[in-house]
């Protein structure tokens, strides 16, 4: 299938094959860069400065400036929609997000309204790196998918099993689902606003899509996901919408078919063959290098892409990470990574 754009993250999105593939990492932009330490150290907390659109583009815009990846990513963080509701969130050094736990109860105290406003510096930023992008890359903007985020506001921060928001959804339907639809709504608000200050495409990270019973999976995490993608497409949005079900194994199949997402982003933890048997051949992909084989780098990094651009051959593919990279992975292996994959063209 050929597309109409230049830039190969697209055309793969348009479920182009494009030989090499396009490459980007999840948290290209973060803290295995020095020049990224250096930004952060100048910023008074982790939530003002995803909403400082100067430092925001800044650090967006480091990792294409130092690798040339295929996509930029917008700098920002799931949890700035719980801020923009109304919610406390800060970071704590070395524990990573808190939160002032909610009850369902609370869901009338949090405002769309004010979300889509504290927002706006998050368009500032796209606006910004958009004017200094290559013409070639992409520009990807993404949001937290409902369920992930739920997790967090509730839990008041990151959890082991998330046992507390599963057993409120099974226990009280009715106040989980309202928080689903209201948080699904926030997203779709965010994200378009995001498509119309510059990005190319959206992603929607569900990381702790994992774990989860039929039933409640596709309460909470395919039919909030879809809710956004409907929104998005009825509003007049056409840009792409990558779906990243993290840990969702063969559950995968049916997010694929019943959210509407453009693409679907895959773990590393998901079986290559199984996959590549049971996703449709148009469908595009994206991910699956361990972010532990990048740390470690050297022959066994060369041989994990190898075996990646091999399994994905012949079919749309943007190769990633199955997460994000990790803090300490040396930016020597990042440039391996890209030097690796490009000459496979």
């Amino acid at each position: 299938m050929a597309s109409q754009t230049t830039k190969p993250f697209l055309r793969a999105l348009a479920g182009e094959t494009v030989s090499p593939p396009p490459i980007w990492l999840m948290r290209q932009a973060g803290r295995y860069l020095s020049e990224y330490r250096e930004i952060r150290a100048t910023q008074p907390n982790f939530i003002d400065f995803c909403l400082n659109p100067e430092a925001a583009a800044e650090v967006t815009l480091q990792p294409i400036r130092r690798f040339g990846f295929d996509a930029a990513i917008v700098f920002s963080d799931i949890l700035v929609i719980p801020y923009g509701l109304g919610q406390k969130v800060w970071f704590e050094k070395g524990e990573g997000p808190k939160l002032d736990p909610i009850a369902l109860s609370d869901i009338g105290k949090l405002s769309r309204d004010r979300s889509r406003e504290v927002l706006q510096p998050v368009g500032e930023t796209l606006r910004r790196v958009k004017a200094e992008l290559p013409e070639e890359v992409a520009l990807i903007g993404f949001c937290g998918a409902p369920w992930t985020v739920a997790t967090y506001m509730i839990d008041g921060g990151g959890s082991k099993d998330r046992f507390n928001p599963r057993r409120l959804a099974w226990s009280d339907p009715e106040g989980f689902d309202a928080l689903m639809d209201l948080l699904a709504d926030a997203s779709a608000d965010y994200l378009m606003d995001q498509v119309a200050a510059g990005a190319d495409a959206v992603k929607i990270f569900d990381s702790w899509a994992d774990s989860l019973p039929d039933p409640l999976f596709d309460r909470v995490v395919i039919r909030p996901t879809k809710r956004i993608v409907d929104r998005l497409r009825s509003e007049g949005v056409t840009v792409p919408i990558i779906g990243f079900p993290r840990g969702a194994g063969p559950q995968g199949v049916r997010y694929a078919a019943q959210t509407g997402v453009t693409a679907l982003a895959l773990d590393h933890g998901m079986d290559t063959g199984w996959a590549s048997s049971n996703f449709p051949k148009t469908l595009p992909l994206q991910g699956q290098l361990d972010p532990a084989v990048l740390r470690a780098g050297g022959s066994l990094l060369d041989d994990e892409i190898d075996r990646l651009l091999s399994a994905w051959a012949g079919r749309p593919y943007v190769f990633n990470l199955g997460h994000g990279i990790h803090l300490e992975t040396p930016t020597d292996h990042v440039s391996q990574l890209i030097e690796r994959v490009r000459s496979h063209g």
